[in-house]
């Protein structure tokens, strides 16, 4: 094929402006992603306080979870050690329970709200990837309800003391995860 040189000329006018407009979207994509300020966890957390169970009311959707067909729950409990167990369970679309046993260590003060979960086996635990961040970004004074992420924002936990939360205060925390960063978008009812 033999082509006029201004149909050359009008070609690679064409495919420059086509990256031009490529790498213009890329960058405000990657400007926007950098520009999220840091996420950051509630002051403090009364460990004692918050152990118990919480139900799953709404997360991010996630690869381990897959199985889980409804009633999400996750009961923590304090340990002589310091550490707490994590009991997470729910139930497959057979109607049978499926659990994972796992420990949390918090990260800093008695204080901190930044926690570290494994659910590998403890032989594991010096690996540092078997452990994940746990990060509690709200908490109700009353301790009735919690957000629960990490800081990349890739996972996320809408947790309730009750299996059902009222929809009120269901809105309210849609409010605060969009002020702090989240995509309700990808935000996902959990099945009671």
């Amino acid at each position: 094929m033999n082509m006029q040189p201004s149909t050359v000329k009008q070609a690679g006018r064409a495919i420059c402006l086509s990256a031009l407009v490529y790498l213009g979207a890329w960058a405000s994509v990657c400007h926007a992603q950098n520009t999220t300020t840091p996420l950051a966890t509630v002051p403090s957390v009364d460990v004692p306080r918050y152990m118990g169970t919480w139900y799953e009311i709404a997360k991010y959707p996630n690869w381990f979870q897959k199985k889980c067909a409804s009633s999400t729950q996750a009961t923590y409990s304090l340990q002589v050690d310091g550490r707490v167990q994590v009991l997470n369970r729910c139930k497959t679309d057979k109607g049978e329970w499926s659990e994972a046993l796992g420990a949390a260590r918090q990260v800093g003060g008695a204080t901190s709200a930044q926690l570290k979960v494994r659910f590998a086996p403890e032989w594991l635990s010096f690996i540092p990837m078997v452990w994940g961040d746990y990060w509690i970004i709200d908490l109700d004074p009353q301790y009735q309800w919690v957000l629960v992420s990490e800081p990349r924002r890739e996972y996320l936990w809408v947790l309730s003391r009750t299996p059902q939360m009222p929809a009120t205060t269901y809105q309210q925390l849609q409010s605060k995860l969009v002020a702090l960063g989240f995509d309700l978008k990808r935000l996902e009812i959990s099945p009671p």
